[in-house]
């Protein structure tokens, strides 16, 4: 081949690849070893960035063992202790009545102290009228007494209507038959239960009243309120005289 020969076939060969458009033969875009490490570099510092950001996530969140793990709850201050502290004692709120809760004297101190009277507070549901009512100790005593001990086998544990409603006394001031109610303290550790016994109106008391009663003379509190009522009624008057016929 001749030399003229040879410099025409490499024209043809430039010229061939000039008129390529895909084929872009700039050094400038063909990375070298140096560029390819720096990219390397810059993107594993990228990484190196994100991960020292996050990482402290982990670091500062606790470990949690849930093995023998207990759960602790907050007492509220405002309950009542459950460990049967709360005493019994309260301050006499009635000369006939003692210092434990629901409890009254024996007929035999109440005599030994002269106490003849028992007196408690009353209102006429007519006129509203409000006054202190006396009652007299033996009198009434043998009233509801006699009743309870000679009715007793056939009540079956639940008191009569004569004392679910019991008929009420007349008002003094307006005249008015079955219309004078007593008025029962708010708190029950100053109920007048004596009173109430001799009046025959302990029925006037709610439920929640007489199972208050119960509970602290150690009765049976559950049930219907015939049943409620009628343990307190003969509860009262075992405190009266303890000696009488008035067990269960």
């Amino acid at each position: 081949m001749t030399n003229n020969d040879l410099d025409d076939q490499q024209d043809v060969s430039r010229k061939r690849k000039s008129s390529n458009p895909n084929v872009d033969n700039s050094p400038s875009q063909i990375p070298n070893d140096h560029d390819v490490s720096q990219e390397n570099n810059n993107v594993v510092l990228t990484l190196s960035l994100g991960i020292q950001q996050v990482s402290p996530v982990f670091e500062i969140a606790p470990s949690v063992s849930r093995t023998g793990a207990t759960k602790v709850r907050r007492r509220n201050p405002t309950q009542a202790p459950r460990d049967g502290t709360k005493g019994q004692d309260i301050p006499q709120p009635y000369p006939w009545a003692t210092t434990k809760r629901a409890t009254v004297h024996t007929l035999g101190y109440l005599d030994s102290k002269q106490i003849k009277v028992i007196f408690g507070e009353v209102q006429c549901k007519r006129c509203e009228r409000q006054y202190d009512m006396e009652l007299d100790l033996h009198e009434k005593f043998i009233e509801i007494g006699s009743f309870m001990a000679k009715n007793k086998s056939t009540m079956h544990d639940r008191a009569p209507a004569s004392l679910m409603n019991p008929v009420l006394p007349t008002c003094k001031f307006c005249n008015q038959e079955n219309s004078v109610k007593p008025v029962i303290s708010d708190k029950k550790k100053t109920i007048n239960w004596l009173f109430l016994l001799l009046g025959q109106m302990l029925g006037c008391c709610t439920l929640e009243q007489l199972k208050y009663f119960c509970k602290h003379t150690k009765n049976h509190r559950t049930g219907a309120k015939d049943r409620v009522l009628y343990l307190t009624y003969l509860a009262i008057c075992k405190q009266l005289d303890p000696n009488g016929p008035f067990d269960r």
